[in-house]
């Protein structure tokens, strides 16, 4: 069975000029094109559309789609990623969910919602970037971790964060090197405080990831404009990241 460009665009809730587009760029070519230049999809393809449609509102480009497309050569390793990828974020999803449900009971019954159960399934804003960089249990355990606190705990470990990020913008206004005893302390604050985080690599021990991490999150501050808000600005965010990355280069 086949459908037409139009057909498909219709069930699958996208434009024609979407469909063009993923042709044009190789992520998605018809399964033919009648003499009148129409453009047909058959079975495979749809399955391919599905795919990308997933991975796209999972957040990811075009051209990671593409990277992951072309790996998955055999059709059952691509539908079983294809399962893998829907259920993951079922879970999210149930997550929210929960989240939303003790909310509201909590409303109803005129109670004070557990903030650590509100936040289930929302304190994932670098979810995406901790896999792409370290895989998907370094996110799942140290997510898992954050939620195991109690309200307390996580309040306690967000005072000392900010704590740390003042002592950061302090060092940077008093115009030291980053490079300098002072920056390089606290730079090994820093990396003291991320062995605190399991499932990432200097939590556990592994010296050449670990000095990797903190390169990689050091240019991450500097590329990523809430890490650079969060130092004051782009001058704090390249104090931080060329102090911690002298300081993985020398001391660890």
């Amino acid at each position: 069975m086949e459908w037409t460009i139009q057909e498909l665009a219709a069930r699958a809730g996208v434009s024609s000029r979407t469909l063009r587009h993923y042709d044009s760029v190789g992520l998605l070519v018809p399964s033919r094109v009648g003499a009148s230049g129409h453009r047909h999809y058959d079975s495979a393809a749809v399955l391919r559309l599905q795919r990308i449609l997933l991975l796209r509102r999972l957040g990811m480009g075009l051209p990671a789609i593409a990277e992951v497309l072309a790996e998955e050569v055999d059709a059952a390793d691509g539908l079983r990623a294809h399962i893998a990828a829907l259920e993951e974020e079922r879970d999210r999803i149930d997550r929210q969910v929960s989240s939303v449900r003790h909310a509201l009971d909590a409303l109803l019954a005129g109670a004070e919602p557990r903030m650590d159960v509100m936040l289930a399934g929302f304190n994932d804003h670098y979810r995406d970037d901790v896999i792409a960089r370290w895989g998907e249990r370094a996110f799942q355990v140290s997510n898992d971790w954050w939620h195991g606190k109690t309200l307390d705990q996580q309040r306690a470990w967000k005072r000392a964060a900010e704590d740390l990020v003042a002592a950061w913008v302090a060092a940077v206004q008093a115009g030291v090197s980053p490079t300098s005893e002072r920056a390089q302390s606290l730079a090994a604050q820093h990396v003291r405080w991320l062995g605190q985080i399991p499932g990432t690599p200097t939590a556990e021990g592994d010296r050449e990831r670990s000095i990797e991490m903190v390169s990689c999150l050091g240019d991450m501050y500097v590329d990523d404009p809430r890490f650079a808000a969060m130092y004051d600005d782009a001058a704090g965010a390249r104090f931080v990241r060329d102090a911690l990355q002298a300081y993985a280069r020398t001391r660890m």
